[in-house]
């Protein structure tokens, strides 16, 4: 068997090494670095595969969520409402703007924002709603974007780790993750579904008028060169990078559907486990499983991890503490019920395109034998 790994790029990469290394090296030779042809490329490739209108590749994750923000015009004191249980930088980029965040508590088994509370937390200041795809599924965007339109509120989606998602209306319609709100922001970070070498991210909208102010944001607020309309940032995907996420992108769906392969039989193997309690779907998303987070029920989680690193099983939690309890966002006002629950219980187990089943008998071995002590 081989080390288990939390993500397997190595092995992932190997497969794609011929290519990768012709692709990179007509870069290298093109010396265009930044802006080039391929990055041109991967924008409209990517738009064909979300089938939404505009991409504007940047800088990481980080970036998008930040250029998002500023495209929309939002002043200081605005208040934009976002999940307590993500990873910081969603609230992050709304504090640095000296916007308000306003966290909302999640659903215990989905980890979906909870959309009773969101309505709940709307004021006269709020302007925007930033869902979570979190692990790898929608958020319940009809009613969202529903609520978004009776408060007249931007949606700006969070979908780094859901790219390849499908979210189905009611109605039957389907749509992309990332693409269903006013704006989309997502991550290629190395670990992600569809991961660089390096750091990048994107941006989509179908709002014309939005990918023209993101486009010139991003480029330090030119409209053309030496001529700045507005306050903007440095943030672009080099051409390497573009080159890489060209070939994954063709990828994706196979990788998804890998990773489906692995969760499903991480599901079989913990039947009759009462103490673990396996991820749940929503009915109307698929899931892309970024992540395979579990539940522990009776036994210790923290314990639980330190015993599989024992035995050579990485495993991490996300997420350990939530952000109301992080020092820039302290919030005391109001009680986190299902998020304070799910930093005492959840736990990642290796999830990737490469994972054997050899290895999943093994860790799931493992939870067992602790379980049992």
């Amino acid at each position: 068997m081989r080390p288990i790994q939390m993500v397997d790029l190595k092995t992932q990469h190997s497969h794609l090494q011929p290519e990768l290394n012709k692709k990179i090296l007509e870069v290298v030779n093109s010396a265009a670095y930044i802006k080039g042809a391929e990055v041109q490329k991967f924008e409209r490739e990517l738009e064909k595969y979300l089938d939404v209108k505009h991409v504007i590749a940047c800088a990481n994750g980080t970036d998008a969520l930040q250029l998002a923000m500023m495209a929309l015009g939002l002043k200081p004191g605005d208040e934009v409402i976002t999940t307590n249980f993500t990873y910081v930088a969603t609230a992050e980029i709304i504090a640095l703007l000296q916007l308000k965040p306003v966290l909302v508590d999640v659903h215990p088994d989905t980890f979906d924002i909870l959309i009773d509370e969101l309505e709940s937390a709307i004021t006269s200041k709020t302007k925007a709603i930033v869902p979570v795809h979190l692990f790898g599924q929608c958020s319940q965007m009809e009613e969202l974007l529903q609520l978004a339109k009776k408060h007249k509120l931007y949606v700006v989606e969070d979908t780094a780790q859901a790219i390849g998602a499908d979210y189905i209306f009611k109605d039957g319609r389907v749509a992309k993750a990332g693409t269903m709100g006013d704006i989309g922001t997502t991550s290629f970070f190395p670990s992600k579904n569809l991961g660089c070498m390096g750091d990048g991210g994107a941006i989509f909208t179908n709002n014309d008028d939005l990918a023209k102010q993101l486009r010139i944001i991003a480029n330090h607020g030119q409209s053309k060169q030496y001529y700045h309309d507005f306050v903007g940032v440095n943030s672009r995907l080099d051409s390497i990078q573009a080159a890489v996420l060209r070939i994954k992108l063709r990828h994706l769906d196979e990788y998804c559907q890998a990773r489906n392969t692995a969760a499903n039989n991480y599901d079989h193997l913990l039947v009759g486990v009462n103490e673990i309690v396996v991820p749940a779907r929503v009915k109307n998303s698929t899931h892309v499983f970024h992540q395979y987070v579990l539940k522990t029920r009776g036994v210790n989680r923290d314990d639980l991890k330190t015993y599989l690193n024992e035995f050579g099983i990485p495993c991490n939690i996300y997420y350990p503490v939530p952000l109301n309890e992080q020092l820039p966002y302290k919030d005391d006002s109001r009680k986190f019920t299902n998020t304070d629950y799910l930093c005492q219980s959840v736990l990642a187990l290796p999830m990737h395109t490469e994972l054997g089943e050899d290895q999943q008998g093994y860790i799931i071995n493992k939870i067992k034998e602790f379980i049992a002590l």
